[in-house]
């Protein structure tokens, strides 16, 4: 482990994303906050930190525990960092909240079948008698 850790490696290392190239233009284009504020590739990560990272439908707020340059397996890179109690709960809301739209989304949307179409022809000629 390394006393001095750029913000990109850092992340690469944590196991967010595949590449360095990848963190840099997350970093670059302002989706990864550092203490809550926009942060530079080069800054140095510093345990204690908060970090917001998005992750898929997610954005995840980490607290930075020890700090690395060598990207490991997933359990010992998930060493490095632990998620705040308020985005865990935040995370599984947005998720039951997500789950339940599906349901009510159920089918997907298509086309009408011939049925369907003549009801509706008869419909708006019906409309337009009046």
């Amino acid at each position: 482990m390394s006393d001095t850790v750029r913000l990109d490696k850092w992340l690469w290392a944590a196991r967010f994303f595949k590449t360095r190239q990848l963190a840099k233009k997350a970093i670059e284009g302002g989706k990864i906050h550092y203490n809550g504020g926009r942060s530079k590739t080069s800054k140095i990560v510093e345990q204690g930190a908060l970090i917001r990272v998005p992750q898929g439908w997610d954005i995840l707020e980490v607290e930075v525990l020890a700090v690395s340059d060598q990207r490991r397996g997933a359990p010992e890179a998930r060493k490095l960092y632990e998620e705040t109690p308020e985005s865990r709960e935040r995370r599984e809301r947005e998720a039951e909240a997500r789950r339940l739209t599906n349901e009510v989304m159920q089918h997907p949307l298509k086309r009408p079948d011939k049925k369907q179409r003549r009801d509706i022809q008869r419909f708006q000629r019906h409309q337009g008698d009046e």
